[in-house]
């Protein structure tokens, strides 16, 4: 008795590894014929921001690299709203088949969990990490009135007036405002914050000296360094950036300092892989075309082009390093 119940049990644990290999192959079959037929209808970019800035300028650039190298229609839908947390839900809660996708940035998927206490997305559960499009360093800029060319002169100033600096941003919690906080926490100095709507209503302030302190992106503040208005003290990146070689580094004053926003594409959790990689691969093979990277470097924002996994990776440690600035900083938004 007990061997035949023996031999069943073997028999019954034989079909299930059988029904189980099967099922798996089936599966992978599947995937894959979801791949060779993706993408069959048109793809929907969304980008949490209104249009004309860099998220929705980097966001149009992925669109036209997925559409060169799949032949299909890329729409972009400008979804603006909660510091890009609007249209950040309403991809989380899409169908992961690869025909709904997003262009973020560092603010709406870094930074936000740690400013916002009841986000409706989480950006590592709700989301599949796709390519990194491109890296944004950010000018250090003060009033050319300023009695300072140098970081190391400002923070020295800084420290003889405690917070009587302003320092002014783009609004709260952004990353030009959590830069600012950075460099405050690493050179011990105390600015005042004053948070605008928007990097291009700062400028008119920060020439006429009623702020004394901005970190703003390149392309934003270029016609003001052209017009000889605002004076360039540092960038953020560890390294100085090639559209401006002659800017040091703030990190060649303040060793480790390293602020660099990112622009990348992301699908929703669950999207089957080999859609994920043609997509990457496209969006990769697309930003290293020469008339591409002039685009970019215009805009000051570094080429990049990355896997998933390296994209999951930087994710990862910038949810935790900027979790400790606001944290550190007390950083709030409105």
């Amino acid at each position: 008795m007990k061997a035949h119940l023996c031999i069943a049990q073997r028999r019954s644990v034989l079909r299930a590894a059988v029904v189980g290999l099967v099922a798996a192959c089936g599966l992978g079959a599947s995937a894959t014929v979801i791949a060779d037929e993706y993408p069959s209808q048109p793809i929907r970019m969304i980008v949490a921001f209104a249009p004309g800035g860099g998220t929705d300028i980097l966001g149009r650039l992925a669109a036209k690299g997925i559409m060169d190298a799949l032949g299909v229609t890329v729409v972009v839908e400008n979804r603006a709203g909660g510091g890009g947390a609007v249209g950040t839900t309403v991809v989380a809660k899409s169908p992961p088949d690869g025909y709904t996708l997003i262009t973020s940035g560092t603010g709406a998927h870094a930074i936000n969990p740690a400013l916002f206490k009841n986000l409706a997305y989480d950006p590592i559960k709700d989301f599949t990490p796709v390519s990194l499009v491109g890296e944004s360093p950010y000018l250090m800029l003060v009033s050319k009135d300023l009695p300072v060319k140098t970081v190391q002169e400002f923070i020295a100033l800084a420290k003889s007036k405690p917070g009587e600096l302003t320092m002014a941003s783009s609004g709260n919690g952004g990353m030009p405002h959590l830069t600012g906080e950075l460099f405050q926490l690493m050179t011990g100095t105390k600015f005042v914050h004053a948070p605008y709507k928007g990097t291009g209503v700062v400028f008119p302030d920060l020439i006429a000296g009623r702020v004394q302190v901005t970190f703003a992106d390149i392309a934003a503040a270029y016609p003001h360094i052209q017009a000889g208005n605002v004076r360039i003290l540092g960038i953020s990146s560890p390294q100085r950036s090639p559209a401006y070689p002659d800017v040091p580094s703030i990190a060649e004053t303040v060793p480790g300092f390293d602020a660099v926003g990112w622009f990348g594409v992301f699908a929703p959790a669950g999207t089957p892989a080999p859609i994920v990689q043609k997509l990457s691969a496209a969006i990769a093979a697309f930003v290293k075309q020469e008339d591409v990277r002039k685009q970019m470097a215009v805009l000051g924002v570094a080429p990049v082009g990355s896997t998933p996994e390296a994209f999951d990776k930087v994710l990862r440690a910038d949810i935790v390093r900027w979790a400790k600035v606001v944290q550190d900083s007390g950083a709030k938004v409105d």
